[in-house]
């Protein structure tokens, strides 16, 4: 009976670091952007769930289904692949991307599935934000080498030197967009080991110091350290929008913590501001942080064409309001609404919000966008409202990478590669997590 137990224990610890490992690898096949790696990434993720299946078989105690509170996820990507297969059969203008996006999403909620099963404490939140940190650390370590030495060729899939940093990814805003996610929940879980105040009185200077030594003196240096690493390549990928919409969300959702977050921690603020003056002041200037402030000064409407897609776009949209041209079809349908040629090939809209109602319509768009907004609120609900450190640390890193995104859509379409979106999913997944999970035994003891 005990060893039936610990093969038990045994193959759920499994599932989880296949979970870990698999969020790892995601960005190592070209950002899982082609077909291939996402059908790769896919057959990992369907073999997790294939062993959760059998899990659930042997283990009456394990269960099969994700809690209630998850279904307004599911009810999202769901609608996104009933659309999909509704698109294949009658409207599609190329029904074979419209299958890729069906396999894709398919694939994400099978993934979202395990993580609403799996990371179901406090301990496997943190160990899986960790596996995301890794990830960006290595993205960043390989990025920041390649860019820093231009005459070697990218033992990954031969990908040559370009100007800006770009990793395993087929594109440097991808790449920005991944390294932004991954520090975003890296902050939320430094914030969440800053020890907490107790009442509300003011610090004198020495106590100030002290936390701030206490912070340089213990592991979670190794965590700051981390954080440093990725933000020299996200400054590397000289990327506008990956760059401002991070420094614009951290100092949304810091104003707003200040305000709303029960117990801030004694070096809250303090921390907030070495990410300002630290990293984007000091690191910035080593790694040439002008460069991306000038690709922004020198971005015009005049030089830039993304508007006019966006412009030409909306008559494809009012066009196929309900269903869209279908899943993946925006380089298919766009050409005949296109009013003049462009500077370049637009594959993709440069807009994910404008992207996903060509392809899936408004209604479908609307019901994406709608749970995006659901988990940030459950993130500023979560700050405002629950006493564990770790959630409420949590809570305030998702809420910044949701703004982020919500940022960076604006002018970009990170959302189309698989890593990124997956990343993304994992992110709304821990939103919702934080917010519903009970405090450990431990935790309730802690406070109160």
């Amino acid at each position: 009976m005990a060893a039936f137990s610990l093969y038990e224990f045994t193959l759920n610890r499994f599932i989880f670091l296949l979970l870990c490992a698999i969020l790892f690898l995601l960005p190592i096949p070209l950002g899982s952007y082609r077909p291939w790696a996402i059908l790769a990434i896919g057959l990992l993720i369907g073999a997790t769930f294939l062993i959760h299946l059998i899990n659930s078989a042997i283990n009456n105690k394990q269960p099969l289904y994700p809690p209630l509170y998850s279904w307004p996820l599911f009810v999202a990507l769901g609608a996104v692949v009933l659309i999909c297969f509704i698109q294949i059969f009658n409207v599609s203008l190329d029904p074979f991307q419209t299958k890729q996006m069906l396999i894709k999403t398919s694939f994400m909620i099978l993934f979202c599935w395990l993580l609403f099963i799996y990371c179901n404490t406090e301990k496997r939140i943190k160990n899986l934000i960790y596996a995301i940190i890794s990830a960006g650390v290595f993205q960043a370590l390989y990025a920041t080498y390649l860019n820093l030495s231009p005459d070697i060729i990218s033992p990954l899939f031969g990908y040559k030197h370009t100007e800006r940093a770009i990793g395993t990814f087929t594109y440097s805003n991808f790449l920005a967009n991944f390294l932004a996610l991954c520090l975003c929940l890296g902050i939320g879980v430094l914030v969440s080991e800053l020890k907490r105040s107790t009442s509300d009185y003011k610090q004198t200077l020495k106590q100030t110091l002290r936390a701030w030594t206490e912070i340089l003196l213990s592991s979670k240096i190794i965590l700051r350290i981390s954080l440093i690493i990725i933000i020299v390549a996200l400054i590397l990928t000289r990327s506008r929008m990956g760059n401002s919409a991070f420094f614009i969300a951290l100092m949304v959702v810091s104003l707003l913590a200040f305000f709303i977050y029960r117990q801030k921690p004694k070096a809250f603020k303090l921390l907030i501001v070495s990410f300002f003056i630290i990293d984007l002041i000091i690191i910035g200037a080593i790694f040439d942080v002008e460069k991306v402030k000038q690709r922004i000064s020198e971005t015009s409407i005049s030089s830039e064409t993304r508007d006019e897609v966006v412009r030409d776009s909306i008559p494809l949209i009012l066009d196929k309001p309900l269903l869209g041209s279908g899943g993946g079809t925006f380089y298919t349908a766009f050409p005949a609404y296109q009013s003049e040629p462009y500077s370049g090939y637009y594959d993709n809209a440069h807009n994910d919000y404008v992207q996903f109602a060509v392809e899936l319509g408004i209604p479908t768009t609307a019901a994406l966008g709608s749970l995006i907004l659901y988990c940030l609120w459950l993130c500023i609900a979560t700050m405002r409202k629950r006493k564990t450190a770790l959630f409420q640390g949590v809570a305030f890193g998702c809420a910044i990478a949701i703004i982020d995104m919500l940022l960076h859509s604006l002018v970009d379409y990170s959302l189309q590669a698989g890593a990124n979106s997956m990343l993304f999913m994992t992110i709304l997944c821990l939103a919702i997590l934080s917010s519903k999970l009970p405090a450990s035994k431990r935790s309730r003891k802690e406070h109160s």
